[in-house]
């Protein structure tokens, strides 16, 4: 849900491009790539723009947040963690071996076996998930941050489900895979560019997006897409990402410095951004569903029936728990108990081991709070980055 009760000042800097401003310090920047993109020659002129983009990389990376310090390298893990290894057993001291029971011994020999013919997650391949609706306004510039990712493109899957839509969202996600997949060079191709059709026939008047009254209804005809989309797409990827298909910005190594921190669960914090004043903007928190439990909030919790229903981000619902905006400067990664969806890295053997999205109440909550409380329970780690940011539309 989108709040705006917190807000943080931003200025424009004195760098000698006027499209950087700055935000609570000299070392954490956005950029504003507000600015609107054709849809209609996107393409014609991505092919003429993308060598002067390149010569200039380096410049202009400079002015995207970094929040690490070392690069990303990435991790030969061809298995998931809890599995023995091929010929782990061998390894194994005489002691170790002894305190197995005769049936751990047969299944451990078994696991030997089978583990070279086995498909595993391929090292570092990303599967990108999007639901949309009614989303073909944002669609161009939602592949032209694409473009910017600095991430290996032969390692990148798109997987897109198109639910209730009455505009042409299908139609350009139709005309994308064609240009990307046959006409685009072949280094800017993905591994796998897939879409999906799921209509619920769930139709939620605008001016009542965000009415409290129908979060429950329709958080849970989100949690219902999320699921679809990700039990169809999933193939054998490492990491599964969960991108909006309405972000207004995020700086193109955001993928690496998130899964160089190696959690099962991480998000950036997502930032909405209106003008103040004609030298000024005011910056806010759009997802308030990503926040950490508080003693305050778990005693509340405590009282609540079993039926109770919690949502984010209204004056007449107070929940007591800590938002990312709520961090002190030296807390650059925190754990948190509820995440939102504008982006978000999962592990995928998080969502192989059946962690979905609950369109149930679980915990009082569903969809992607629920789905950070029922990671939580099947002993997964959940982490939010304060100062890491990205930035949605408004609306």
């Amino acid at each position: 849900m989108q709040s705006i009760n917190s807000q943080v000042d931003v200025e424009f800097s004195d760098a000698k491009d006027p499209d950087i401003t700055r935000v609570h310090d000299d070392t954490n920047y956005i950029a504003d790539d507000s600015k609107p993109v054709d849809s209609s020659d996107y393409y014609r002129q991505y092919s003429q723009d993308n060598s002067s983009d390149q010569d200039c990389s380096e410049k202009k990376d400079k002015a995207y947040i970094e929040v690490l310090d070392t690069a990303y390298h990435p991790k030969q893990v061809s298995m998931p963690s809890w599995l023995p290894k091929p010929n782990q057993g061998s390894k194994w001291d005489a002691n170790s071996m002894a305190r197995l029971t005769n049936e751990s011994r047969i299944i451990l020999e078994n696991n030997k076996e089978v583990s070279p013919h086995t498909l595993e997650p391929v090292p570092d391949s990303l599967l990108i998930l999007t639901p949309v609706k009614n989303n073909a306004k944002h669609l161009a510039r939602y592949f032209a941050l694409l473009d910017k990712l600095k991430y290996p493109r032969n390692k990148i899957s798109l997987a897109f489900l198109v639910s209730d839509s009455t505009d042409r969202t299908q139609q350009m996600l139709i005309e994308s895979r064609q240009w990307y997949q046959e006409t685009a060079p072949v280094e800017m191709r993905f591994k796998r560019f897939e879409i999906y059709r799921q209509d619920f026939f769930y139709a939620l008047p605008r001016h009542q997006r965000h009415l409290r009254e129908k979060q429950q209804e329709r958080r849970i005809m989100m949690a219902r897409a999320r699921n679809y989309l990700w039990t169809r797409a999933l193939e054998n990827e490492q990491w599964v990402l969960w991108i909006d298909g309405d972000l207004e910005f995020y700086p193109p190594n955001i993928v690496r410095d998130l899964m160089a921190y190696d959690k099962d669960v991480i998000v950036p914090n997502c930032l909405v951004r209106r003008k103040a004043d004609k030298d000024r903007w005011k910056h806010s928190v759009y997802d308030r569903n990503a926040w950490q439990e508080t003693p305050r909030s778990l005693a509340m919790i405590k009282k609540l029936e079993e039926s109770a229903f919690l949502v984010e981000g209204y004056k007449s619902l107070k929940t007591h728990r800590k938002y990312l905006d709520n961090f002190a400067k030296n807390q650059t990664i925190v754990p948190l108990d509820g995440v939102g969806g504008t982006f978000t890295l999962v592990k995928a053997h998080v969502h192989r081991s059946g962690v979905g999205f609950p369109a149930w109440l679980f915990q009082h909550q569903v969809e992607t709070e629920g789905f950070a409380k029922l990671a939580k329970a099947h002993g997964y780690d959940v982490f939010g980055l304060p100062f890491y940011y990205i930035r949605h539309v408004v609306g």
